[in-house]
């Protein structure tokens, strides 16, 4: 039986083979993929993509990806909406050999169908924008023409000006009644006028008129008027203002040099009838054409709905069936038996599910040949997996990111859970600042569900993703923000201070607090302390001091699990080479600075008659003057630092040498005894081995007839040395050498680096301050009674506005990766190696994460 899955450490891997029939091959790997607990191992890495067995059905596949992308084009395109992914998430069922067929053949005949109406339609649209053109000239052209026939009158007036000699031409032919006035309205084709009617880009009016007038030397009429909307041309989908003209001329030579400067300008030309009548029926005419238009548009817009209600599904289901024919790939296939044979990594405790699961398909197939899981035992690193839920992922993301666990060894994640958001509060510990945290952190939380199904900005997905991490690190705040009495940096004063001041005070004189009796203040900071001249002196000395004590915790807890992971490992020169000595070494030294620590506190110095010690000098001396004692902190402080001293240099030998020595010598016995050099390779896959998977199958297959399951779990013995490497003596002795120093060098700057706790912690309480003395505190310390209203309402907004901003999220997210690299460094540096293979099962939901169709 395998071990429980845990926390604590990776979950027990089991390598294994899979015999599958080929007829249901494709189903087996399809529930195995939305079981997702299944990493299988690729059996053909010689074998290009294009030699594979399944090669023609991924092309196929291909291809239906490619026309579902089309339609996906189309449909935003057309600015319809699509049903999101969520609302296939739970309904989306494996689907059948022959439903994929179909699938394939339905999306061929929509392209096709697709293509072709939007082929008609980007030709109708082109239509469509000439037919508004002509409808726009036969609109002003008609207002044009009636004009025309009534301006007689101003005709005659300009038959003496030079400027118009065409309509001197026109009068002449023009019939007279008896007094010699023209009567009666005649058509132009009967006094020898034609025109040019069209659209012209408004841009482009100007240089279309003076090119005609220079060209025809005025022998024309005009008209113009601007098109109130713009229309769109189709090829650029760019608005382009036009304007309608018509241009009165007489003689064909003169009509064709209008028309073809026209056309060099981009203008375009219009048939219109000067007969009203005729223009209504050209308008009608128009108009239907236009509905024609629209009518199509409703087509396409529907067969894209139609579409669009199923085209996630469809996407999802494509990209599934891909991603099983490319795992099907990774398989060995058996000619003889027709079988289909796979190496597979998965967590022990997931064998009787995965069993069930293939239990199932061979049920709903009703084959009479067995899914065999052939267990192996190998020597092999198996991949790290270790189980996390939506609490706990976070937290393990935060290790992954610095290094995969080995496997089996001790999962930082355990304790990251707890130190990462304590230290952050402790630099961060403010119990107003710590509720806001708290509190957004609870809003999502609370619409957790809401926010999964819908899609959210970089920035925001971090912080939904790391949202119990955020409420770790609120409520962790508001704790440190009670012990340092710090709400929004103002004190609370909930108890009674333990100190009091003297009754008699005078201006300008500087008084001392003396304690209240027995009576201390029964949390954390007393608030009598903000008030003080000397708080920030008290407040720096406390915290840093602190800030050692929590480093020397957070490594030796660390160091800790060293040991663990070297009894695990049954690794006793671990044990011996570098725990024992590496605990000694850093508690010689940093033990005893935390051990006087404690003591200084301890000791009342005002009723002491020596003077408090400097700690910092102790230490120094300690090295440069080995049993020199400048103030002591205790008797015999001399000889008690120089033992330490001895035992701390006497470990760095041993931490030097034991170890490459040790394997050596074992190395040098196992040789001596006769055993396998650990460089010399075997057999890495069952399958090298026809006798032994010959075997197993057969003992399978007779179990099976004397039970009658349809699954089968047989183990088998496979050792390979592909994981062991040659063992070399330098190269051991270099690494150890390297690991000495560093090791040695980092019990200092390792234990310095956590007073960063002490500097954040500082910065940001009188960052705090500042914001509350620049913004509200100014505000509330003036006088006046609207003029105050106002400024405490701009001011109270400015300064929850910065607070949320800057204290909360600027600072919040310094001291997060502050917390980050205590443990990155300072923390995991002591005993975690990183050095795991990622479990990366074949899942249908992580596929989809990571690509998501949506």
């Amino acid at each position: 039986m395998a071990p429980q899955d845990t926390f604590f450490r990776s979950s027990d891997m089991s390598l294994t083979q899979l015999y599958i029939a080929n007829e249901i091959g494709r189903e087996v790997v399809s529930a195995l993929g939305e079981l997702g607990q299944v990493q299988f191992r690729d059996l053909n890495p010689d074998t290009n993509a294009f030699q594979r067995t399944f090669t023609k059905e991924i092309r196929r596949l291909d291809n239906v990806e490619r026309q579902l992308r089309y339609f996906r084009t189309q449909i935003e395109k057309a600015a319809i909406p699509m049903r999101p992914s969520t609302d296939f998430s739970d309904t989306l069922a494996a689907p059948l050999a022959s439903e994929i067929d179909e699938l394939a053949e339905r999306s061929e005949s929509l392209e096709q169908r697709i293509a072709s109406l939007n082929d008609s339609y980007e030709t109708l649209k082109k239509r469509e924008v000439e037919l508004s053109e002509w409808r726009w000239v036969l609109r002003e052209a008609g207002g044009f023409f009636d004009r025309a026939h009534t301006q007689t009158e101003d005709i005659r007036q300009s038959f003496d000006n030079d400027e118009a000699p065409l309509l001197r031409d026109v009068e002449q032919h023009a019939p007279r009644g008896a007094n010699g006035d023209t009567h009666g309205q005649q058509s132009f084709s009967e006094m020898n006028i034609g025109f040019v009617a069209g659209v012209i880009p408004r841009d482009r009016i100007g240089a279309f008129e003076r090119i005609l007038w220079r060209t025809l030397r005025g022998n024309l009429y005009m008209n113009q008027s601007e098109i109130p909307e713009p229309i769109v041309d189709p090829s650029t989908n760019e608005a382009v203002y036009k304007n309608v003209y018509v241009i009165f001329a007489h003689g064909s030579s003169i009509l064709a040099k209008i028309r073809k400067i026209a056309e060099s300008l981009g203008a375009s030309l219009y048939g219109v009838d000067e007969n009203s009548e005729l223009r209504r029926d050209q308008i009608h005419e128009v108009n239907t054409r236009l509905g024609d238009v629209g009518k199509h548009q409703k087509t396409l817009d529907a067969e894209l709905s139609q579409i669009a209600r199923s085209l996630v599904a469809w996407m999802i289901i494509v990209k599934k069936e891909k991603a099983v024919y490319d795992t099907l790939n990774k398989f060995s296939y058996d000619q003889a038996r027709k079988t289909l044979i796979a190496e597979a990594w998965c967590p022990t405790n997931s064998l009787a599910q995965i069993k069930s699961t293939l239990q199932d398909v061979n049920d709903r197939a009703g084959l009479s040949v067995p899914t065999i899981v052939n267990q192996i035992r190998t020597n092999k690193t198996p991949p790290t997996y270790v189980r996390t839920n939506k609490f706990t992922e976070g937290f393990q993301t935060i290790v992954n990111a610095y290094g995969i666990p080995k496997y089996s060894e001790v999962n930082p994640g355990i304790y990251t859970v707890v130190t990462f958001p304590f230290l952050f509060a402790v630099m961060f510990g403010d119990l107003g600042h710590g509720i806001i945290m708290a509190s957004a952190a609870s809003a999502l939380i609370f619409f957790e569900k809401k926010l999964l199904r819908t899609k959210l900005d970089e920035i925001s997905y971090m912080a939904f993703y790391g949202r119990y991490i955020m409420l770790l690190m609120g409520l962790f705040a508001m704790y440190t923000g009670v012990l340092y009495n710090d709400i929004f940096s103002k004190s609370m004063s909930f108890f009674s201070s333990a100190w009091e001041w003297p009754e008699d005070l005078t201006a300008g004189q500087t008084v001392e607090a003396t304690l209240k009796g027995d009576y201390r203040f029964p949390i954390g900071l007393d608030w009598n302390w903000h008030e003080a001249e000397n708080s920030l002196l008290f407040s720096n000395s406390m915290k840093m001091k602190m800030s050692i004590l929590l480093g020397w915790s957070h490594m030796t807890f660390a160091l800790c699990f060293q040991l663990v992971n070297a009894r695990h490992f049954k690794s006793k020169v671990d044990i011996w080479g570098n725990f024992v000595p590496g605990m000694l070494f850093f508690q010689s030294i940093f033990g005893y600075l935390v051990v006087t620590i404690l003591y200084k506190w301890s000791v009342n110095w005002q009723e002491s008659d020596a003077s408090s010690p400097s700690l910092l000098n102790m230490l120094i001396f300690m090295f440069l003057k080995p049993g020199f004692v400048e103030q002591p902190l205790y008797r015999g402080q001399g000889t008690v630092q120089q033992l330490l001293l001895l035992i701390a240099v006497v470990q760095v030998p041993i931490m030097l040498f034991l170890k490459p020595f040790w394997l050596r010598h074992e190395h040098n016995r196992a040789r001596a005894l006769g055993y396998r050099g650990l460089g010399e390779q075997s057999r890495v896959s069952a399958l090298e081995d026809d006798g032994d998977v010959d075997g197993g199958f057969g003992a399978a297959r007779d179990s099976l007839a004397s039970d009658g399951e349809g699954v089968a779990m047989i183990a088998q013995d496979i050792h390979d040395g592909e994981e062991h490497e040659e063992f070399e003596f330098s190269d051991v002795m270099i690494h150890q050498v390297i690991h000495t120093i560093e090791f040695c060098l980092n019990c200092i700057s390792h234990t310095a680096s956590y007073l960063r706790l002490w500097a954040l912690s500082l910065a940001h309480q009188q960052l705090s301050i500042v914001l509350w003395t620049m913004t509200l505190g100014s505000a509330l310390d003036q006088e006046g009674g609207v003029l105050q209203v106002i400024m405490i309402v701009i001011c109270f907004f400015m300064w929850f506005v910065l607070s949320c901003s800057v204290l909360v999220g600027m600072e919040g997210v310094s001291a997060m990766l502050h917390s980050l690299r205590l443990h990155w460094v300072e923390a995991m540096s002591k005993h975690f190696m990183g050095e795991g293979i990622p479990f990366l099962p074949f899942s249908f939901k992580a596929l989809l994460d990571e690509d998501p169709v949506d």
